[in-house]
């Protein structure tokens, strides 16, 4: 946890119980249940597999929880990749609909990790924009209503930069909160388009690993995350 977020961020989901902010909380089972949900990121990357876990994490700074996050699993997945395996360049990509600021904070001026994300703005939580640019860090800004076509034109542009960062391991933050029937946003992909950035996800690295980050409507849910899995092999 540690190599990714404060001691003080640490000590206050442990002790908190109420609000962190107002959509942020901490009950008695929270601090343990974030632990679990990285401790599951940190096994897809062991097993090459898809970590199907909440709280999500992608929002979590490196010292303060929000937007539903308290610890950013993918982050800390990535980090331990690179002390326990020996991974020396990890890429994370990001398909949430909201955009990643939490990863950003932790790795975003980490030249060993690559940060890739593909996100509805201007929209939850303000960041992300057009000039958040960095030498391993690439933010795609999509207007609302985007649908597959615009999706995969997207992604060529994060294919292109994650083929020259040239990564031993990929981490896909895989929210499904782009869809077109989530309540939470105003994106259009379909679960076939889902299918296709799994599939080109899996091509971009020798090892890969998924981390479930949104999804709000729970009916079509798990039949997205199984499309996403038939699309990583």
């Amino acid at each position: 946890m540690l190599r990714c977020h404060t001691s003080a961020l640490v000590e206050q989901v442990r002790t908190t119980r109420g609000w962190i902010d107002g959509d942020t909380i901490c009950t008695e089972t929270t601090f343990d249940a974030a632990l679990l949900a990285a401790g599951a990121a940190i096994e897809a990357v062991r097993r090459e597999g898809f970590a199907l876990a909440r709280p999500p994490g992608h929002h979590a700074e490196r010292a303060r929880a929000m937007g539903f996050c308290l610890f950013d699993s993918i982050a800390i997945a990535a980090r331990w990749a690179q002390a326990e395996l020996g991974f020396e360049r990890v890429a994370i990509v990001d398909w949430d609909v909201h955009h990643g600021n939490g990863t950003q904070d932790i790795v975003g001026d980490d030249p060993t990790i690559f940060f890739a994300s593909l996100h509805q703005w201007p929209f939850y939580p303000g960041t992300g924009g057009p000039q958040e640019q960095g030498e391993t860090l690439v933010n795609l800004p999509l207007a609302a209503g985007t649908g597959d076509a615009g999706y995969i034109e997207a992604f060529e542009t994060v294919e292109r930069a994650v083929r020259q960062f040239e990564p031993e391991l990929l981490l896909v933050s895989a929210g499904f909160d782009a869809h077109e029937q989530d309540p939470l946003a105003d994106m259009r992909l379909s679960a076939a388009g889902f299918t296709q950035l799994a599939r080109r996800s899996r091509a971009l690295a020798p090892h890969v690993a998924a981390v479930l980050e949104g999804g709000y409507n729970l009916e079509t849910l798990p039949d997205l995350v199984g499309t996403a899995l038939a699309g990583f092999g």
